[in-house]
């Protein structure tokens, strides 16, 4: 069975067991709230529909925490006037946990265990931070299970002793190389002195200059 209720100039669809998020409303952690604002009631085929409420129907849940939501960026801007403004706003909220609905002579409980741990607590636990968690504890939050202690680890095994340095002993002495002898020089072919003198008596003598046949001087 599920009821429809109105707070906080919202609506809101809730079953026996649903957690709900609303606006801020008075009371402390672990209190009882009701409404009585019900718009509609029944499952199914079987919904009974206000005008505008449900006469003698009402909705009971269990206060958890009361916190502020997430922050919510207000962007402002002016196109060619150099004007922009960023503002936020967190909201007070209200988490709630659904535990009965009755009416039209039909009623339905939750009989679940309500956690009241907020959700401070579990971001604190989750990252292990042990101050916020005893701030929070001081304030009525529910205690934290104290984790088993860590067995302590092994200490590594002391590292053996360097062996003494012994002083090294002097080092041979190296005689230098005796030179190598030089090569002697390859002899030069006959043949290639032959031809090296024939190309250089060709060369000294000089051409003899072929002689010009006499000119008539055009005469037949």
């Amino acid at each position: 069975m599920y009821a429809v209720i109105k707070t906080g100039g919202k609506q809101y669809r809730v079953k026996p067991g649903d957690v709900l998020v609303v606006e801020k409303l008075a009371g402390d952690v672990g209190a009882e709230v009701s409404f009585d604002q019900v718009l509609a009631l029944g499952e199914g085929a079987d919904v009974q529909i206000g005008a505008p409420l449900v006469d003698g129907a009402s909705v009971t849940a269990t206060l958890v925490e009361t916190r502020r939501g997430e922050k919510v960026k207000i962007f402002k801007k002016i196109r060619r006037q150099g004007y922009r403004r960023t503002r936020g706003h967190r909201q007070t909220e209200t988490v709630l946990r659904v535990t009965a609905i009755a009416g039209g002579g039909k009623s339905e409980s939750w009989d679940g265990a309500v956690d009241l741990t907020s959700r401070a607590m579990l971001n604190a636990r989750a990252r292990g931070l042990k101050s916020v968690i005893a701030a929070l504890e001081a304030q009525g939050a529910p205690a934290v299970a104290e984790a088993a202690p860590k067995p302590a680890r092994a200490k590594k095994a002391a590292a053996a002793p360097k062996a003494e340095v012994v002083a090294e002993a002097p080092a041979a002495v190296v005689e230098p190389e005796a030179p190598k002898p030089a090569k002697a020089k390859k002899a030069v072919a006959p043949a290639a002195e032959a031809k090296t003198g024939t190309k250089t008596e060709a060369a000294a003598k000089p051409r003899a200059k072929k002689a010009k046949p006499a000119s008539d001087g055009g005469k037949a």
